[in-house]
């Protein structure tokens, strides 16, 4: 009995002993975790503080001194002709809050930059009207019949967030009154042309309140030249020049074309407006090509009887390639510039540019640059192609349109919207009153280039004030080939009348 009553005390001692121990080791690890906690917690608090306090003294104490934390000139200068790029990520403009008098849908018509210049008026007048407009839809049917849709072409989230201070854009009508549009319940028109904006706040407001929704068809030139705010016309710009950004894929490949043609020197951008659909409209050339269809069976042409020879003389045509080298050689540019044809299919080839070719000899293309395959998706959508044209064309040292559509009108601005880059801005009246005394034998050659240097001494995008002629819009200065009212005028260089 006193054998086992021993066995039992060891035992309840040595239970007591492992208890006490096994609590001391639970007490050490606590302590050890409030320890680390506390520690983490001041390193924390410590770095907070010393993070505030090098924000308000580290500019202080760092500018100008070199250090591991400011690079020095010649690193900065070689990360900048690195070809890393880093893009700093804008933030889009505050949504404009306002009341909605309802939804404006538009058709676009023409080529690339007419449609471009309709965008942006209907920008305008959606953001003067206070309503909602939906991305615009494109031209499908006209010569071009390029299917391509709006974001084929423009950036349109660029386009919708860019703009969102201003206007409201969506990519579709609300889900009822889209049903509405698709069962034909919805109000089109075209506007009247060269209207004011008092003309859509009296005529088309009322019509978008009563319906909705309204269509507007035939966009083109549906805005006044002059006599509105200075800030529709800067809207009009900002649109334009900002808001309106081709897709990455147009983007990247322009820029490669130019940095090919960069490779090489300066380089001329001519856009000889010689193709087909342009000589069937104006009927100017036909006298050296073949005959072209027969446009009078469209009874949508307005002018039925063209005088080709009048309107040569009037200055109302084209410049034929043998024109147009006559007159480069005249203003004595290098024979061997580089010279970027910005057009489409040639109406005649390679046989009608033979004069102009033989002239200067390095006349290159976006088609002679590029491998098929890197145009392989822009095939057969002209809108896109005359994109690419566009690009390389607002890069060029000079720009030499031979007639003043669209094309030339657009680029004209937007280089001028740039700095007033070189633009060669033909007076073909004269032109042709020159190179017909030339080639009749009764103009020399010295006395003909110095006659043609003379009439374009400034004529080459210089500043100058647009053209009002009151009740004639069509025949005053195209906005968009001049907008004044966005233009920062250089200290050296004063307006001209």
């Amino acid at each position: 009995m006193g054998f086992k009553s021993m066995l039992v005390d060891d035992d309840m001692k040595l239970e007591k002993g492992k208890g006490a121990v096994l609590v001391g080791v639970s007490r050490s690890r606590m302590k050890m975790w409030i320890i680390r906690v506390a520690t983490t917690v001041l390193l924390w608090t410590c770095l907070v503080q010393l993070t505030a306090i090098g924000e308000i003294w580290a500019p202080r104490v760092l500018k100008g001194s070199p250090s591991c934390f400011t690079p020095s000139p010649r690193s900065v200068k070689a990360l900048s002709s690195s070809s890393v790029v880093v893009f700093s990520k804008v933030a889009p403009p505050p949504k404009r809050k306002y009341k909605n008098n309802g939804y404006l849908m538009v058709s676009c018509n023409g080529g690339l930059n007419q449609m471009r210049a309709a965008i942006c008026d209907m920008v305008a007048i959606s953001r003067y009207l206070n309503v909602t407009l939906i991305v615009p839809e494109l031209d499908k049917t006209s010569f071009w019949a390029d299917p391509s849709e709006f974001q084929d072409i423009f950036d349109v989230d660029h386009f919708i967030t860019s703009l969102r201070d201003e206007v409201r854009i969506l990519k579709e009508l609300p889900p009822r009154l889209k049903r509405r549009v698709e069962f034909g319940m919805v109000h089109s028109m075209p506007p009247v042309s060269w209207s004011d904006i008092s003309y859509y706040h009296h005529q088309i407001l009322p019509l978008i309140r009563k319906h909705k929704v309204l269509h507007l068809n035939k966009t083109d030139a549906r805005l006044a030249n002059n006599g509105l705010h200075p800030e529709i016309q800067k809207l009009r710009c900002r649109v334009n020049y900002s808001a309106l950004r081709f897709t990455s894929q147009i983007e990247e490949l322009g820029k490669r074309v130019i940095r090919i043609l960069r490779q090489n020197g300066p380089f001329l951008v001519l856009h000889p407006a010689i193709q087909k659909w342009i000589c069937w409209h104006s009927q100017a050339v036909l006298r050296v090509t073949p005959p072209l269809i027969n446009r009078y069976a469209y009874p949508w042409w307005k002018e039925k009887v063209i005088d080709s020879d009048m309107k040569r003389k009037d200055g109302l045509c084209p410049l034929t390639p043998e024109e147009t080298a006559l007159t480069l050689r005249a203003l004595d540019i290098d024979q061997n510039i580089q010279i970027y044809i910005a057009a489409g299919e040639i109406y005649g080839g390679k046989r009608r540019m033979a004069t102009l070719s033989a002239a200067f000899p390095n006349l290159v293309r976006k088609e002679t640059l590029l491998e098929p395959s890197d145009l392989r998706y822009f095939q057969n959508h002209s809108s896109q192609m005359a994109a690419l044209d566009y690009l390389v064309s607002l890069e060029s040292d000079i720009f030499v349109p031979t007639y003043d559509g669209n094309m030339a009108k657009v680029v004209e601005g937007h280089r001028r919207f740039l700095g007033y880059r070189k633009s060669l801005l033909l007076d073909r009246k004269l032109l042709v009153d020159l190179i017909d005394r030339y080639n009749n034998g009764s103009l020399a050659w010295d006395e003909f280039s110095s006659s043609v240097k003379a009439a374009h001494m400034n004529r080459m995008g210089m500043p100058t004030r647009r053209v009002v002629i009151p009740d004639k819009p069509k025949e005053e200065d195209y906005f968009y080939s001049n907008p004044q009212e966005c233009l920062q005028l250089p200290d050296e260089q004063p307006w001209t009348s």
